[in-house]
């Protein structure tokens, strides 16, 4: 028989073989408010149901009789190669959904050698993260009314090392979450009576969170304190190309441009100086109904041709996600609610998990469609798709 695991969390992530596998088992271990948060998306959540399909409707026909058996997961993404074409993205408040937070997750990025975007909602800070883990380290930005606080949060990211500038375009005022109004978490809070059985449920998450350093907005220390509410009153909704070519003459890195970008916006993002674009509808956070990003990223490769970098986000849950982003002209894909299942699930091992899992099936994926590379997978993958 086989010896029985101790720790709990080793025990539930054993039992974990795919990504939701570890949804499953986070939404057990958290507060509803918290795995809605995290799970949720915009008004009718159309666009977050999309986003999976848009994925999911494409089909393979494998090449035969094709080597195999050493597959080459690694991808240049943004002059540096991966070993897996893949992105850790940015997500805010991610103490909340477990006290090892940003620092876990940037640690399990760095052993898997992938890089990992901080966002400006993080609860640690830019220089905490620099300081506690060694991923390649990107910086996301709002870009913020207060020109001065735009400048200091990228100064400050230059200054600790952060490599690529990724600016979110599509975040001029805030979504409507569905589900955060019905489970009041909202500032002022609006608990009702079934959110607050949710939270006295689960006496675990409350003891890690009572366990821990309070949660602020990390970024913003030294500032006055804010409410959820008020962050988002310090999003500028009247940003422009002038702003992105003013960040352009800032930063000395890579710029990303992340967003609903459709090709004349990639075009102009090109033409802006960006380095990359990231192909983005928030996870179906934002604006309900947008495209969903897996159906851009054929008409954006066509418009840019092969000098920009496309990363696509939104949808992606598995392995075989990853290589239909590719086969479709992506170089890397992004993940936020993947590695955050696995981050509720059981912290930072949950994120390995995570990681370890979508690795596994990418390549399993490769070899079942006799692809022995990822260049290879860029050059014919639309010859092994097929819409449905």
């Amino acid at each position: 028989m086989r010896p029985v695991e101790l720790n709990a969390t080793r025990r539930r992530l054993a039992r974990c073989h795919d990504i939701d596998d570890l949804r499953i088992c986070a939404r057990r271990l958290t507060p509803r408010p918290v795995f809605d948060y995290v799970d949720g998306g915009a008004d009718e959540e159309r666009s977050l149901a999309a986003n999976r399909e848009a994925f999911t409707r494409w089909r393979y026909v494998p090449r035969a009789l094709v080597n195999v058996s050493a597959p080459d997961t690694s991808a240049r993404v943004l002059d540096r190669v991966l070993p897996l074409p893949l992105v850790l993205g940015p997500t805010g408040y991610t103490r909340m959904i477990h006290p090892a937070g940003e620092i876990g997750v940037a640690r399990a990025a760095g052993r898997s050698g992938l890089p990992y975007t901080l966002s400006t909602m993080a609860t640690t800070s830019i220089e905490d993260v620099a300081a506690a883990a060694d991923p390649d380290r990107w910086f996301q930005l709002y870009i913020l009314k207060d020109d001065g606080l735009n400048a200091e949060l990228v100064d400050r990211a230059a200054a600790c090392g952060y490599r690529v500038l990724v600016v979110t375009v599509d975040t001029v005022v805030a979504g409507h979450r569905s589900r955060d109004r019905h489970n009041g978490l909202v500032i002022p809070p609006e608990l009702t009576a079934r959110s607050i059985a949710s939270i006295a449920s689960r006496p675990g998450y409350w003891m890690r969170m009572l366990r821990s350093p309070a949660i602020v907005f990390a970024n913003f220390a030294g500032h006055r304190s804010m409410t959820i509410e008020e962050t988002i009153s310090l999003f500028s909704p009247a940003i422009t190309w002038d702003d992105i070519a003013a960040l352009r003459e800032r930063w000395t890195g890579k710029l990303v441009i992340k967003g609903p970008l459709g090709a004349a916006d990639a075009r102009r993002a090109a033409q802006a100086g960006a380095d990359a674009v990231q192909l983005s509808n928030h996870g179906g956070r934002q604006l309900d109904r947008a495209v969903s990003p897996a159906d851009l990223i054929t008409e954006v490769r066509e418009a840019v041709g092969p000098r920009l970098c496309v990363l696509v986000d939104s949808g992606i849950r598995h392995g075989a996600d990853i290589a239909t982003g590719i086969a479709l002209g992506a170089d890397a894909a992004v993940i936020g609610r993947a590695y955050l299942y696995g981050l509720m699930a059981g912290g930072e091992p949950g994120v390995d998990k995570a990681l370890g899992l979508l690795a596994t099936q990418f390549k399993r994926t490769l070899q079942l469609l006799g692809i022995p590379s990822v260049t290879d997978l860029r050059t014919h993958g639309r010859e092994v798709l097929i819409r449905t």
